[in-house]
């Protein structure tokens, strides 16, 4: 679809430098640019692309000075990155308009309730019970079993499932592949030292703007729930065990596992491939670099830390130096101490 850069700058509050009545249809990252497209410039670490890229606008923040005037039309802004993405979020919803109602294939239960304005996609499948309000949007292949509540205008993308008694609240996202509410990992040996299996009878709540990525699993509590705050925004590849609880406006990255019973913390940030054991806790506003290995509780808010196990991140760095150095360390003491034992 087409605009005018000058229907993009009255969207994004924004002011042209250059010709408000050129068109553009496409989005380009500016060392890729191409004509009709817009892209944007926030660090300035790309301000070389700004006067040789091909795109026809480039959105860009108010308080940047070029150091010479740019082929390109400019749209100036308070902040670049946010006014394009508020512009992506618009292309996705034009792009994206469902197809409304139910597909011949799918299955759904007489007893659950389907609310307006919704669409449920080829070959899915809607359990007995289940309740779901305006506006969703459920993908093809999904499965919901019995007693499922979902909010208002959630998305539920492809081959994803979604396991009895979970709630859902509103306008969040759960992508392809995530299993959300199946049993978690439990287990005890019996007096022959063989494993039984220990019923998950709990279920998964999440709240309103929660994102789930692709492939991410979150298990069920054993009793009780599995939690996941408003506005939480979980990557893709998560592992998320029984009875965790992740606070409100908590990211984190992909490649994680959470233990059971682990408590985070609202508006925490989790770098990729971090391992929490289970029943711990993590203060609010806690961030946590990529790879570390949180193995106690963290009662300072505020804090960062890293390494495995985890400590203070400035000690970390610090550790990394020394850690690095070792070799010339060892080779350091190797040559003290055979000039000691010239002396000797």
């Amino acid at each position: 679809m087409d605009f005018t850069v000058k229907q993009i700058a009255e969207y994004i509050n924004g002011e042209v430098v250059g010709d408000e009545n050129e068109v553009v249809n496409q989005f380009y990252k500016i060392e890729e640019g191409k004509p009709k497209g817009i892209s944007f410039l926030a660090n300035p670490k790309y301000e070389n692309y700004l006067y040789k890229t091909e795109s026809t606008a480039v959105v860009i923040n108010k308080s940047f000075e070029p150091k010479s005037t740019p082929r390109t039309t400019l749209i100036k802004v308070e902040d670049a990155y946010s006014a394009f993405s508020t512009l992506l979020k618009l292309y996705e919803s034009v792009s994206n308009q469902k197809v409304m109602g139910i597909a011949p294939s799918a299955v759904v239960s007489s007893k659950a309730k389907i609310g307006q304005n919704t669409s449920i996609g080829a070959n899915s499948v809607i359990g007995d019970n289940v309740e779901i309000a305006d506006g969703v949007t459920i993908a093809a292949n999904v499965i919901i079993e019995n007693s499922v509540k979902i909010g208002a205008n959630t998305q539920i993308h492809a081959n994803t499932v979604i396991y009895a008694n979970t709630e859902i609240g509103a306008n969040c996202v759960i992508k392809s592949g995530a299993i959300v509410g199946s049993s978690g990992f439990g287990f005890a040996p019996n007096a022959e030292g063989v494993y039984d299996s220990i019923p998950q009878i709990g279920n998964v709540v999440i709240k309103d703007n929660v994102s789930i990525g692709s492939n991410t699993c979150i298990d069920r509590g054993t009793m009780g729930a599995t939690y996941i705050g408003e506005g939480a925004k979980i990557d893709n590849l998560v592992q998320i065990a029984h009875n965790v609880t992740i606070g409100d406006h908590t990211v984190i990255a992909a490649q994680t596992g959470v233990a059971g019973s682990t408590k985070i913390g609202k508006h925490c940030v989790v770098g990729g491939q971090v391992g929490f054991v289970g029943h711990i806790e993590v203060a609010d506003y806690t961030k946590i670099a990529a790879k570390t290995g949180v193995n106690a509780t963290i009662v300072e808010k505020n804090t960062s830390v890293g390494g495995n196990p985890a400590f203070h991140i400035k000690d970390y760095l610090r550790s990394s130096v020394f850690f690095r150095q070792l070799p010339v360390f060892e080779k350091r003491i190797s040559a003290l101490e055979k000039d000691k034992n010239k002396i000797k």
